[in-house]
């Protein structure tokens, strides 16, 4: 139920706008006044009336009864209690009769959102450097797919560029096959390291390096199955650790796939006189706005960054016809798209309105930054394993007869990883700590998924829910602050989608459980009175199906004991 709308609907004073009052319709800061709200300050200059006047007229309009229990008018404000046994009831009904679909809607039927997350660079690592970018992409995918949109996940790679050269030359210098089919990416990043290091006592290999790279470009039948080969061996690695991260993708068109598509893009801002030479290079300026050209072709005709994603925004356009068109990429890019949308402003393409990116910070380990050049990278799967055995032996030391102990650990492993980088603001940079992330106790993922396993419990403990209820016994402070966390679910998902931001939901959860452990350690929940401990139970229910859709949002796995 639209609880919002019922209380906007029982308000019979004329003259206000329904609208309006819904968008000021909240709950109050503190519980006690009541369980939602309305503010009254905004129609005091429309009205002629004070804020308080206005409350007090608006709270005399209102019929009393059924679900609302009391209406009052409090500094300007208009509060409402509702009864707490029907709405109980009503709100446990919905959940359990939604189940795994709670929370979810139609508002996105019949459009369409393109995400461009993950990126990886082909024969580079996929390291911890990727890891926010990745977890924000896949649960701002999952929340749009919730909320009806059809979710289109592209993964950009990183496999054009000067750098494939350079691996080739390093291939055939210092390269072992059989090595690289064992160790994978690792052996590519070794030779490229040496590459590095050879380079600076023979810049002939820089030369070695362009003409290897011109032959992928000219189509050489080496070249490009050295190319390929490289590639392969990437996403044989990275779909592996995807998959742990239950992250999926719709496209993998990476830079490589624009080269044919670059061209026309720039043939159309030449014919509209938006790309001029400057220096011999190609730009387009800005006039009227503080940013500098963006530079489209080298002098010596090169392309960059910016045209192939000029190309593949006209690809994904033409292709899935996008309401929105999202970019999951770090804030250090901030610049990069503001030229790229303005200059598709420019040339006229009224949907560079709907391209939005969404910019993050940087995540770190605390021993400090990382360079593939110089070797010095950590790489994402050492941090899920090295997660997945912290998780193992704080398990062996808590429940050492826990049964599937392995997979449980895995769970627990990774959901403390993907927690902890969406539990932040994405905007803010953090500096990643094991210890921190996988606590029991604290605002964790950990923490979450022990809540829904204690859910678990009380069901062996107290046996299912049987048929005689009384919602009396959800009539406590503890009580109410659940179910008023239960209603609000459905718009958090909204208020998360909007603001792409799934670190909504994480504290979400968060609140969610530490809301129900405090009812837990208050109230008997296997009461000596039937009704009592199935209202109860039916509370617990509730509480670990939204537990379990919130975790799910985020890509986390929700163990049945722990």
């Amino acid at each position: 139920m639209d609880y919002k709308q019922l209380i906007v609907d029982s308000i019979q004073l004329q003259g206000l706008d329904k609208q309006g009052l819904y968008d000021l319709v909240a709950a109050p800061k503190d519980s006690a006044m009541g369980d939602l709200c309305i503010p009254c300050f905004k129609f005091a200059k429309e009205m002629r009336k004070s804020p308080i006047v206005i409350a007090s007229e608006i709270a005399s309009s209102v019929k009393v009864g059924g679900l609302i229990k009391k209406v009052e008018a409090v500094a300007g404000f208009v509060n409402f209690t509702f009864d707490n046994e029907l709405y109980a009831s009503q709100v446990l009904d919905n959940v359990l009769e939604q189940g795994e679909n709670y929370g979810k809607s139609d508002e996105g039927k019949g459009k369409t959102v393109c995400i461009d997350y993950s990126s990886v660079n082909i024969a580079k690592p996929f390291h911890m450097g990727h890891l926010l970018n990745t977890a924000l992409g896949g649960a701002i995918y999952r929340i749009y797919t919730a909320l009806g949109y059809k979710s289109v996940g592209i993964n950009h790679l990183g496999d054009w560029g000067t750098q494939f050269g350079k691996l080739i030359v390093a291939y055939k210098l210092w390269g072992n096959k059989k090595d690289i089919d064992e160790r994978g990416v690792r052996a590519l990043v070794d030779i490229y390291v040496k590459f590095h290091k050879e380079e600076e006592n023979d810049p002939s290999l820089s030369d070695q390096a362009r003409a290897w790279f011109k032959a992928i470009e000219d189509g050489n039948d080496e070249a490009l199955q050295l190319f390929e080969y490289f590639k392969a061996i990437t996403l044989k690695e990275v779909d592996r650790i995807y998959k742990r991260l239950n992250i999926r993708f719709d496209s993998y068109a990476g830079e490589s796939f624009y080269n044919d598509k670059m061209q026309p893009v720039l043939d159309e801002l030449t014919a509209k006189g938006l790309l001029v030479e400057s220096d011999g290079a190609k730009v387009v300026k800005f006039e009227n706005d503080n940013m500098p050209p963006c530079l489209l072709q080298r002098s010596d005709g090169a392309t960059l960054y910016a045209t192939r994603d000029m190309a593949a925004a006209f690809y994904r356009k033409n292709t899935y016809d996008f309401d929105k068109s999202l970019y999951v990429v770090a804030y250090q890019q901030n610049l990069h798209f503001q030229q790229i949308f303005k200059v598709l402003e420019m040339m006229g393409c009224d949907w560079a309105k709907d391209m939005v990116h969404v910019a993050h910070g940087m995540v770190s380990l605390e021993n400090g930054s990382m360079s593939t050049r110089g070797g010095n990278v950590v790489f994402l799967e050492d941090v899920l394993n090295t997660a997945v055995a912290k998780a193992k032996a704080v398990i062996d030391e808590k429940n050492p007869l826990l049964e599937g102990k392995e997979e449980i650990a895995e769970q627990v492993g990774v959901g403390a990883v993907l927690f902890g980088v969406l539990y932040n603001s994405r905007i803010k940079d953090m500096v990643f700590s094991f210890d921190k992330v996988l606590n029991f106790e604290g605002e964790t993922g950990p923490y979450v998924q022990y809540t829904y396993a204690r859910c678990n419990s009380l069901f062996e403990k107290c046996g299912e829910i049987g048929k005689e209820i009384d919602y009396i016994g959800l009539d406590n402070d503890s009580c109410k602050a659940i179910v008023a966390l239960l209603d609000k679910y459905p718009e958090i998902l909204k208020e998360s989608a909007k603001k792409y931001e799934p670190s909504v939901v994480t504290r979400y959860a968060v609140d969610l459980s530490q809301a129900f452990n405090k009812f837990y350690f208050e109230h008997k929940i296997n009461s000596e009175r039937e009704g009592i401990k199935n209202s109860r139970l039916i509370l617990t229910k509730a509480v670990r199906q939204v537990l379990s859709n919130a975790l799910g949002l985020l890509g986390i796995a929700t163990p049945y004991k722990m």
